[in-house]
């Protein structure tokens, strides 16, 4: 039996049950509807108390994240059916967008293979929470703060542009105190950190270019350093889009390149402290302020079938 756990917001019950409809070999199905009070952790719970032998979750990255924190450490497998606005895992792992009798037919048919699980422990807050993708403070988490989301809902990502200005300038460098594993703790000037399982955001653009989702490690970038404003945002972008995007595919090297104001870093655990709370987002969701965060990799935690 399959449990397919979907969002409401995201997606009809009925467009599913077209899609199923189409399938040559049938299949047994129970249905498990997340709400505002359940975002999917504990329906996927209960489909794994029902004996669902696999489970499929169709919405965006929250929604995905949910289901997965009930998974990881199963035998059971994680199907996806992407529906947000988002959908930065399934990006990642080259699943089909926009097409949902294909990808559910991947999720219910496709081959499984470990996927590692980020764990994030906000200390000064008392909270844990998982990350599938990418976890962090600065530019993107400000984004995530300053987007409407009324406009998120109608306009996707475009939303997010016109958030871009507004974030930039919401944007400071602070002192960051960062300890990669068992390294003493280094304090360097930083206006984002990056902490990610995958690397790929929007656009295709991989701001993590080293960062594989089962190589069991975490995959860090830090941005800000010493100089003008201006400099340091001109000197990322070539971090992200030359450095570590159309030179590596040009030379084929692999090897993620540092400049004046971008270091990139893996690590099976860091710990980032702040001076004053700042805006923190996990898998593309702003999770609010924090100044004290524990990033540790679960190899291997969770079966993506792909």
């Amino acid at each position: 039996m399959i449990g397919i756990v979907f969002n409401p917001t995201r997606v009809e019950r009925s467009a599913l049950e077209r899609a199923l409809a189409t399938r040559e070999q049938p299949v047994e199905v129970q249905w498990y509807e997340t709400t505002i009070e359940d975002a999917g952790e504990g329906v996927t719970r209960q489909a794994l108390s029902d004996g669902c032998e696999s489970v499929v979750a169709v919405g965006g990255d929250g929604t995905l994240r949910d289901v997965a924190a009930a998974l990881a450490g199963t035998d059971v497998p994680l199907g996806i059916v992407p529906q947000g606005t988002g959908n930065l895992l399934a990006r990642n792992l080259g699943i089909t967008l926009g097409d949902i009798p294909r990808a559910l037919g991947r999720a219910i048919d496709g081959d499984d293979s470990p996927l590692d699980i980020g764990r994030i422990n906000l200390h000064d807050r008392g909270e844990e929470f998982i990350f599938l993708v990418m976890a962090g403070f600065g530019i993107d988490a400000q984004m995530l703060a300053e987007t409407d989301e009324e406009a998120k809902e109608k306009a996707g990502w475009l939303a997010y542009v016109g958030a871009l200005g507004r974030a930039m300038a919401a944007t400071d460098v602070v002192e960051t105190t960062v300890v990669f594993d068992a390294d003493p703790p280094a304090t360097e000037p930083a206006h984002t950190v990056l902490i990610g399982n995958c690397g790929t955001i929007q656009g295709g653009l991989r701001i993590l270019p080293d960062a594989e989702p089962d190589d069991g490690l975490l995959d860090v970038v830090l941005v800000g350093g010493e100089g003008p404003e201006g400099l340091q945002w001109l000197d990322a972008l070539k971090s992200v889009v030359w450095d570590n995007g159309i030179r590596r595919a040009v030379t084929r090297d692999d090897s993620a390149v540092d400049t004046a104001t971008t270091r990139h870093r893996q690590a099976v655990s860091v710990r980032v402290t702040l001076p004053r709370p700042l805006p923190f987002e996990i898998d593309g969701e702003e999770v609010g302020e924090t100044t004290d965060i524990l990033a540790t990799i679960q190899p291997g935690a969770l079966i993506v079938r792909r």
